[in-house]
């Protein structure tokens, strides 16, 4: 998910009906260029070079977003067309991306430690994953660099004790009440399809 304004301005996209590097290629309106989904960069056109910013987001289900955005609406197209889906395959990777630095988390490795104390080149990160669901922040506060546990469906910091709402990446109790983490930006890709893109990426090996 990018954000689609490039020097203030709202462009308007659309699927340009090929494939690049076996992914979906966009068009924008306003000028033609063709764009790579995955990078968020024009690759053809006279945007060519023109890289949009990454906006953090998730693959998760419908169930679990409305537990946690219980005002949500959904945009469907065709109600009775959902199919529910079955769980992550297992080549299924979180891929998060700060600056030049990239790194993927497979689903289940992850939803196995449910909650992961990393880093992103030299940024500390956390990553929570559990019932189909993922959060990713980098894991710094009020001059704290924050280690993480679960207790339930919440976060707890061990050095000040702070419990978060993993869902907002907001504290909601103790010293760091009100406080909140940064979101990490990705994207969820299979295995073979983030290494075609971020081939220097690393992989989190539990």
């Amino acid at each position: 998910m990018h954000d689609r304004r490039i020097d203030g301005a709202a462009h308007t996209f659309g699927n340009a009906g090929a494939l690049f590097m076996n992914a979906m290629t966009w068009y924008d309106h306003e000028t033609q260029s063709t764009w790579s989904q995955p990078w968020g960069r024009a690759i053809k056109g006279p945007l060519k070079g023109v890289q949009l910013f990454l906006l953090p987001s998730q693959v998760t289900t419908w169930a679990n977003w409305k537990g946690e955005h219980p005002d949500s609406l959904v945009m469907a197209n065709d109600i009775d067309r959902f199919v529910a889906r079955q769980g992550f395959s297992p080549d299924f990777v979180i891929g998060l991306i700060l600056e030049d630095n990239a790194k993927a988390y497979y689903y289940t490795d992850a939803a196995a430690a449910g909650v992961i104390n990393d880093t992103l080149g030299d940024v500390p990160i956390v990553v929570w994953a559990a019932r189909e669901n993922f959060h990713a922040y980098i894991r710094q506060a009020e001059g704290h660099t924050l280690t993480f546990h679960a207790e339930g469906d919440q976060l707890v910091d061990a050095e000040t004790g702070s419990t978060w709402d993993v869902a907002r990446g907001l504290a909601v109790a103790g010293p760091l009440r009100g406080h909140a983490l940064q979101p990490v930006p990705g994207s969820t890709a299979y295995d073979w399809a983030w290494r075609d893109f971020y081939p220097k990426s690393e992989f989190y090996a539990p």
